[in-house]
């Protein structure tokens, strides 16, 4: 990966034509960019077959992701989508633990570490969102929710569960929101979030990376990237639009 790592989060949106037309204009403008920084897009999994043509052309950075994934490899689950599967069709990146999964669907800390530990059977990447809600923010305890998060995967994954793998921090009452978080508190939050995945780890991991998420837009995401450890951005609305999407990345590219 190359940093910044910038992943495009579709959620339940799009249709054939205007994914094509999205995915055209953004093809033509990583002509130039593909060497600066990896570009995901995760689009709703039933239309990845419109980004294969993109994957073998020249954009050596540009990758396909998935927004979720069953904690199952098969079995009678009806409607589900296995680490394997993903990885058949060619996805290389897969979002868990999205807040909107978290409530939406009720999914646990323990459920999620299960997921991120089938996919990294499948050497598949698991972008982990974390993150507290507004109250818990108020409640000051936005280091214990995120490393109680964190937690869960080390005990279902082990030490090593971190190599190739990111953690976007995604401030629940940000997403969606248009308030973002400042570029002092994302730094703060990441800065613990590295801090303490290297002491866990004794400092042997190696390609780890942290992401913001939540309200990113082309204004605000120059002074974010230049924090110390903020290395990308996962992007929800931002990444609809075609031309916020290629204004973010010319931004944190200057």
């Amino acid at each position: 990966m190359i940093k910044p790592i910038i992943i495009g989060n579709w959620k339940l949106n799009g249709t054939q034509q205007s994914i094509k037309n999205f995915l055209k204009l953004l093809k033509n403008f990583l002509i130039d960019y593909h060497k600066k920084c990896t570009v995901v897009i995760s689009l709703p999994v039933l239309y990845s077959y419109l980004m294969q043509k993109l994957l073998f052309s020249k954009n050596k950075n540009f990758f396909l992701g998935a927004q979720n994934v069953d904690n199952h490899c098969s079995g009678s689950f009806t409607g589900d989508i296995s680490p394997f599967m993903l990885k058949d069709i060619g996805i290389k990146y897969v979002i868990i633990g999205h807040s909107e999964r978290r409530f939406n669907y009720k999914e646990t800390d323990r459920m999620i570490a299960n997921k991120f530990y089938l996919l990294k059977q499948e050497n598949l990447i698991p972008v982990l969102c974390i993150g507290e809600t507004k109250q818990e923010k108020v409640e000051n305890n936005t280091i214990n929710i995120c490393k109680k998060q964190i937690d869960l995967i080390f005990d279902v994954c082990g030490i090593k569960a971190f190599n190739n793998s990111i953690i976007a921090y995604e401030p629940v009452w940000a997403i969606g929101s248009k308030i973002s978080a400042t570029p002092q508190e994302a730094q703060f939050i990441a800065g613990f979030i590295r801090q303490y995945i290297h002491s866990q780890t004794k400092n042997r991991i190696k390609n780890f990376f942290i992401q913001y998420g939540g309200s990113v837009t082309q204004y605000n995401a120059k002074n974010i990237i230049q924090q110390k450890d903020i290395d990308g951005f996962l992007l929800g609305r931002a990444a609809l639009q075609i031309e916020e999407f290629i204004a973010i990345i010319k931004t944190i590219n200057m």
